[in-house]
């Protein structure tokens, strides 16, 4: 179907932009759709929260940047704005980062509003508030926003949200599957380097590619076959310090990456003398460096207690380098266990899981077979193909004047040419609307990729087979 959205005036309201100080994956998500609609000719506004240091206000990628309040009280000042601007707009995207914004309490009913939830953070509230705080936070999540949302849609970033949200969240209203996609290095490599990590060979650091350490950091490792990296924001829930039993067995892990818990970090690998001097604190790096960084890595390691995706596993899957993380939420969606890295179950150790990792990859053939396998899953999921899909989902809801389904689920649709294509919500309405006949039910693979079939699943089962 058409995704025509030019002239619509569409609003997206997130805790953050990318340029916040404590900006992650969520803003890029944002930004990137933000980027897309613009550039398919939409009037776009990004409300947002102001960061220290940021203006009140500013234009880029053809955006405009509206800045209000701070990390709480964005969301009355959000609702403020809206009351006084919002009416004039085609569609609402209301991205919910722990905290919807309630925008459907403010806006007119014919005002489709689109939310966009990545993960559930029932947990992780109790890592980051005092008791009070965190029950209040869930309280949002989850009781007060099901009723202000149930006659609008929501796009979820992996199957484990949408588990999430109808399980521990009992969400009433429709949701729909937009996935992150791979963020490519901005800079590339030297051709050198991407021959070696084609052929599933470690890409070594370049003289000067990476800074000094920090104060009590080891200095920079030499490349090989028992470095390691670790890529995030270094808060609570990432839970960075269960890398020092790992770093203990041997390994030099690079940590990149910066936040409040770098110092507790720092303190805990100097507290373990056999991993003291291995875990090297690299904080905030460019583009270039961080690629360059990864590539080089035997593995890369993901310690959160749960992610809505993980955008850090596809960077290093496009890099060729699997990931060890936790069998949590998201991080099961994005990490495929034994193919394109391994999950650390319950009652097993990470170190163990990482050792068991870094002997497999010992071998030569298993090592490149692991390395195409990431590559491949990566080139699935681009931003190209998701902000193409949120393209359309947003042209069909501003068409239909709702971001709700009339046929549930996801759909593969049979055109008079014999073609299929995959679609849910909004978008597989029109398609009906148009001519087009359900086929079958699409498979969670089919919905996560929004194609029938893939590249990745294929090549997959061959390996397999």
């Amino acid at each position: 179907m058409s995704a025509d959205v030019a002239g619509l005036r569409v609003i997206i309201a997130n805790w953050r932009d990318p340029w916040h100080p404590q900006a992650g994956g969520a803003e890029r998500y944002a930004w990137e759709m933000a980027q897309a609609l613009a550039e398919a000719g939409a009037r776009v506004r990004f409300l947002t929260a102001r960061g220290h240091g940021q203006s009140g206000a500013e234009r880029r990628d053809e955006i405009d940047i509206i800045r209000r309040g701070g990390r709480f009280t964005v969301y009355p000042r959000v609702l403020g704005w809206l009351l006084a601007h919002g009416r004039g707009a085609d569609i609402l995207i209301d991205c919910q980062n722990g905290i919807p914004f309630f925008t459907p309490l403010v806006l007119p009913r014919r005002v489709p509003v689109l939310g966009l939830m990545h993960h559930v953070h029932a947990d992780q509230f109790g890592a980051h508030f005092p008791g009070w705080l965190a029950w209040l936070g869930r309280l949002l999540e989850g009781t007060a926003a099901r009723p202000v949302y149930r006659r609008h849609g929501t796009v979820a970033v992996s199957p484990s949200t949408v588990t999430a949200m109808r399980e521990r969240l009992r969400w009433p209203g429709d949701i729909y599957l937009i996935p992150n996609g791979t963020p490519l290095p901005q800079a590339p490599l030297p051709q050198t380097e991407l021959h070696q990590a084609s052929q599933g060979a470690p890409v070594p650091l370049r003289p000067g590619s990476l800074p000094g350490p920090g104060p009590g950091s080891a200095a920079v490792p030499a490349p090989g076959r028992d470095r390691l990296v670790w890529l995030g924001r270094v808060v609570a829930h990432k839970r960075a310090e269960l890398i020092v039993p790992v770093a203990a067995r041997g390994f030099a892990i690079d940590v990149i990456g910066r936040g409040p818990g770098t110092a507790a970090l720092q303190a805990a690998a100097a507290a373990v003398p056999a991993a003291s001097g291995r875990v090297c604190l690299r904080g905030f790096l460019s583009e270039e460096d961080k690629f360059a960084a990864m590539g080089g890595a035997l593995l890369h390691l993901n310690t959160s207690q749960g992610e809505g995706w993980g955008l850090c596993v596809l960077e290093a899957a496009a890099l060729g380098v699997p990931t060890v993380a936790y069998d949590v939420p998201g991080l099961r969606d994005s990490v495929r266990d034994g193919e394109t890295g391994w999950l650390v179950r319950d009652g097993e150790e990470l170190a163990d899981v990482v050792e068991r990792a870094a002997r497999e990859l010992a071998d030569p053939g298993r090592r490149a077979a692991v390395a195409a396998a990431c590559r491949a899953w990566a080139a699935e999921l681009s931003w190209e193909r998701s902000t193409a899909r949120m393209t359309r989902l947003v042209a069909a809801c501003a068409r239909r004047g709702t971001t709700r389904a009339t046929v549930s689920g996801p759909w593969v649709v049979a055109a008079d040419d014999g073609s299929e294509v995959v679609a849910e919500g909004p978008v597989l309405d029109l398609l009906l609307a148009g001519g087009h006949r359900l086929s079958r039910r699409a498979t969670a693979a089919e919905q996560m990729l929004g194609q029938v079939g893939g590249t990745a699943e294929r090549a997959l089962a061959t390996e397999r087979g």
